[in-house]
């Protein structure tokens, strides 16, 4: 594996590796990684020629610089777990070389970015298309791989992509979760031994929404979530919304879409945890 910090490094390797024909995939991630990084890096092998994984803690994407201070930082070894993953490139910049002048773009994307985590992270996702933005143009990637634990990241993304008319893939893997359906993040480190007892809680509770709402309405159901999670003292839902699957507008009724997720932000203590849960997905409707 070769570990990279200059961006001009990167592309002398990449440009090399599409003149021979090869395809690029590309994994951006933020460092602390974790058994959910590591599953879109075998994703990411099973597909394509040369695996890029970025390491990079993104200062543009924080809102809120005590959340940015207190994020995990594990350079060493998410470098050792990306070698024994198979990795060929570690891109580990500094913020220099990600940024040698402030970027000033700002996107306009719609709905996907206002809503939920666009309406409580006021510039998150802004920040989010800077940085993926130059990932893709920087690593010339063909595919780029993305986990559905970030539901509306991955909307937004495809979103930037389009816009901005890169030529890629872009692939969502499944949530990689604990054995006690904890969504695995790498803020759960975080958690208090009491937050991390009563976190799976979260996606238990999505899970049973299921079949609650068979027989129920979406604000119902939303009502139902909401409450539930917020019996236990050590949990606050900051909001629960059942949206379309692609343009995240919210759903009133189960028949509004074909395709209908519930997605959900709750402090378990001081550590923002996010879930999604599909309520319907009718794969090409006749």
């Amino acid at each position: 594996m070769k570990i990279i910090n200059r961006v001009d490094d990167l592309r002398d390797l990449v440009a090399e590796a599409r003149k021979a024909g090869k395809t690029i995939g590309l994994v951006p991630t933020m460092g602390a990684l974790h058994p959910g990084h590591l599953s879109l890096v075998e994703r990411a092998r099973l597909d394509t020629d040369l695996v890029v994984v970025s390491v990079f803690l993104n200062p543009t994407q924080f809102n809120n610089p005590e959340d940015l201070r207190t994020y995990p930082r594990t350079v060493e070894a998410d470098v050792a777990l990306l070698e024994q993953a198979g990795v060929d490139i570690a891109f580990v910049p500094t913020v220099e070389q990600m940024y040698p002048e402030p970027d000033e773009r700002v996107f306009d994307l719609g709905n996907v970015m206002r809503v939920m985590e666009g309406e409580m992270r006021p510039g998150h996702f802004n920040g989010v298309c800077q940085v993926v933005s130059k990932l893709f143009e920087m690593s010339q990637a063909t595919h780029a791989y993305f986990g559905e634990k970030d539901f509306q990241q991955i909307a937004v993304v495809r979103a930037m992509a389009k816009q901005m008319g890169f030529d890629l893939e872009i692939i969502s893997c499944p949530v990689v979760r604990e054995s006690d359906g904890l969504a695995r993040s790498s803020r759960n480190v975080r958690l208090t031994p009491e937050a991390r007892r009563v976190a799976p809680a979260i996606y238990a509770t999505l899970k049973a929404s299921i079949d609650f709402a068979r027989h129920h309405t979406v604000q119902q159901t939303v009502d139902w979530v909401t409450a539930t999670i917020n019996a236990y003292p050590e949990m606050e839902v900051e909001y629960y919304s059942v949206v379309d699957g692609v343009t995240l507008e919210p759903v009133s009724t189960w028949d509004d879409s074909n395709y209908i997720v519930g997605c959900i932000t709750v402090y378990c203590g001081d550590v923002r945890e996010i879930d999604n849960i599909t309520y319907r997905k009718v794969v090409n409707p006749r």
